[in-house]
């Protein structure tokens, strides 16, 4: 019996497979063996197409490969025209779909022509990938590893349902997902129906350098191949950046289309909230080919947010140096790479602080004796009780290697109004601001006694554009030690408050 079901099963396997995709089928072994009936188990199974599927890797890849797969029937159905079997167990499925330029050949391997030899109810697959090639040599293959995979077959014409479990690259985590997918388009793959839900589980985000957390998301997805809707929710309960090492709850709401033949994404839009403050994004993430990662390409709109918020997130400096609400617009780019989140970053953008009170007591101390010095208030400083001073603060940046510049810096307080530029780095070791400020009082009003007297001659040379003194001025030093200093020798490069508010209307256009 076995000496003369081995070739009859080697031979219905390989016609069917022929006949179902009209294409050269390899089979590198079949063994047969009688247990509560026939089984069978074949080794290095290859379907080979008219054209190499992916030209851009060395040698010819088959359309289809099977490390290992594995079945069961009754002797009785051996015989049957055609034999049906109820499940096979496939190891090491990898499915390599040519450029889209190419897939007409699938299409004509599909057409169900040939004679079925054998009919299958279900397919369980284990350790499964799907290669979608580009056309583009310049974009990496799109590949999914599939650790668990059940198709169910439900008719011609008809969808498949599938239950499937995958295990993300990056960030690395497990994603389980039940849905339908089909009936294939062979025409046009791309316009393919799909519809499901997924949920993503353990996702550690301390796989991407310069990133930290857990993240879980769940949500839904439907559309075509080419343009899949998905929405859903993401929490991270300890989001942080390598750079701050401050962790923080972040969630997510988002709306994304996403592009399943080459894994293109673009988010419309994207709602985050971290600790209190909340921001809304919009944009892009492009597979790039020889790169890590993805590029990130996002419109950035911060309207109820709080600067403590964020500088808890981005800056290592503890507690946070300054407090108060924030609005901000943005453009946000991260290029793929290997470096740490933080040094691929980049930001453009205005923001505005329009009531902000600094944590250092030190430097708010020196805020609030700057703003009495400069109404001519000089005797009241440390002798009355008063709440410290807020500043209004408002400027156009950009971040770019973990250093954060300022070309456009308005300060404001009762009394006095600076404007500067300058920068500091995220690691808190460079800050360096230069600028002018213009308060009411004159030089000789800043002060008392003899040093008022010595000062007046020189009140005249310091009056300018209707201010009671203008000086130049600096800080220095680091963001926990500022340093501040008269400037005389420093071009300052700032510009006058209107042009600063102009500046932020062009930005935020």
């Amino acid at each position: 019996m076995i000496d003369h079901s081995e070739p009859i099963l080697r031979k219905r396997v390989v016609e069917t497979l022929s006949a179902r995709f009209k294409s050269r089928v390899e089979l590198a072994e079949l063994h047969v063996w009688i247990a509560d009936g026939i089984n069978a188990e074949g080794k290095g199974l290859q379907i080979y197409g008219a054209t190499d599927p992916n030209p851009w890797k060395p040698g010819v890849q088959p359309l289809i490969s099977v490390a290992e797969f594995r079945f069961q029937t009754s002797l009785r159905d051996l015989f049957l025209q055609p034999m049906r079997v109820d499940t096979v167990f496939v190891r090491g499925f990898t499915m390599n779909i040519p450029p889209k330029n190419d897939r007409r050949e699938m299409a004509r391997m599909r057409k169900r022509n040939g004679k079925l030899r054998i009919i299958v109810s279900k397919f369980l697959f284990s350790d499964a990938q799907i290669v979608i090639n580009s056309v583009n040599p310049q974009k990496a293959p799109l590949e999914f590893d599939i650790n668990d995979l059940r198709l169910d077959e439900t008719g011609s014409g008809l969808p498949l349902r599938f239950d499937a479990t995958l295990i993300n690259p990056k960030p690395t985590g497990n994603i389980h997902s039940t849905g339908r997918f089909g009936p294939l388009n062979e025409a046009s793959p791309r316009d393919s129906a799909v519809i499901g839900d997924y949920r993503f589980t353990d996702a550690d985000l301390g796989t991407i350098r310069g990133l930290g957390g857990i993240l879980s998301s769940e949500g839904h997805y439907s559309g075509t191949l080419g343009r899949i809707e998905v929405e859903g929710d993401t929490d991270t309960p300890n989001f942080r950046i390598a750079i701050s090492g401050h962790p923080v709850p972040l969630h997510t709401e988002f709306h994304a289309i996403v592009d399943g033949t080459d894994g293109d994404t673009y988010l419309d839009p994207v709602r985050a909230r971290v600790l209190q403050s909340s921001f809304t994004a919009s944009g892009k993430i492009v597979r790039m080919k020889n790169a890590h990662g993805r590029d990130i390409d996002l419109h950035v709109v911060l309207d109820q947010a709080r600067i403590q918020d964020l500088l808890t997130l981005g800056v290592k400096t503890e507690p946070p140096i300054m407090s108060g609400q924030v609005r901000m617009t943005c453009h946000l780019r991260l290029p793929p790479g290997t470096e740490d989140v933080a040094d691929r970053l980049r930001l453009a953008g205005n923001f505005q602080i329009p009531n902000a009170s600094f944590e250092n007591a030190k430097l708010q101390k020196r805020i609030d004796d700057l703003s009495l010095r400069s109404q001519g208030k000089v005797k009241q400083i440390g002798k009355i009780s008063e709440p410290s001073v807020t500043s209004d603060l408002q400027g156009v940046f950009k971040l770019a290697s973990g250093t954060l510049s300022f070309s456009l810096l308005h300060f404001q307080i009762p009394g006095t109004h600076a404007d500067m530029t300058g920068k500091y780095s995220l690691d808190g070791n460079i800050f360096d601001f230069h600028g002018k400020l213009k308060m009411e009082a004159k030089l000789s009003h800043m002060t008392t006694g003899w040093k008022s007297l010595l000062l007046k001659p020189v009140d005249p040379f310091f009056h300018k554009d209707g201010a009671g003194a203008e000086i130049p001025f600096k800080v220095t030093g680091t963001r926990s030690e500022p340093h501040f200093g008269l400037d005389f020798g420093h071009e300052s490069s700032a510009k006058p408050s209107s042009e600063l508010h102009h500046t932020r209307l062009t930005a935020k256009d």
